[in-house]
């Protein structure tokens, strides 16, 4: 396999682009080639199979979805309140926005893994290992709440991406920012509920 790592990234960020335009089942080692913009057979030189494309894709995902350093900088050294989770799901949601390919690409993954139990397993390990640590960050960190909080948070925003994502003319009328604003007041205990 080839080592490249600057190619392996542009042929990842293909791969995610295919995933979120065309599918799981549009993504083929030629689709991703021509979308990278590589010679044929690129992408078969730097994956084994398509699962592997597929997981891979999967882990890239949450690699382009990363909070900035100086966005973490900031959050840590910040006092542990409702409004800096505010903050938090505000900066989740306008890197969901910037980039929606990728929140796609990890929506036809999921779909793709009830298919696929190898996948299943892997994508469950990797989205299961990231609430956990949310829920670890979230409690040795001080912020209001406890695991419940945490996990209900994380429904609510994924539930909300899904539709703002996919159809948003159903919250056409309800901007995503105040939403989210709205859901950590009704989730998050405030300094008077503590």
């Amino acid at each position: 396999m080839r080592q490249n790592p600057e190619r392996r990234r542009a042929l990842l960020d293909a791969a995610i682009d295919v995933l979120a335009e065309e599918g799981a089942r549009g993504l083929t080692f030629r689709a991703v080639d021509a979308r990278a913009e590589v010679p044929k057979g690129t992408a078969s030189n730097y994956f084994a199979n398509r699962a592997e494309l597929l997981l891979q894709a999967g882990a890239h995902v949450h690699v382009r979805l990363t909070p900035t350093d100086e966005f973490m900088d900031r959050f840590a050294n910040a006092r542990p309140s409702r409004e800096q989770t505010r903050l938090g799901m505000q900066d989740l949601l306008r890197r969901i926005e910037d980039n929606r390919n990728g929140y796609l690409a990890l929506l036809e993954l999921r779909l793709e893994a009830n298919r696929h139990p190898g996948i299943r397993e892997e994508l469950t390990r990797t989205i299961k290992e990231t609430l956990e640590e949310n829920v670890r960050a979230h409690l040795e960190g001080g912020f209001p709440g406890d695991r419940t909080t945490v996990v209900t948070l994380y429904l609510a925003m994924t539930g909300l991406f899904i539709e703002h994502l996919t159809l948003p003319a159903v919250l056409a009328d309800d901007a995503a920012g105040p939403l989210v604003d709205r859901m950590v007041d009704l989730i998050v205990p405030g300094p008077d509920q503590a």
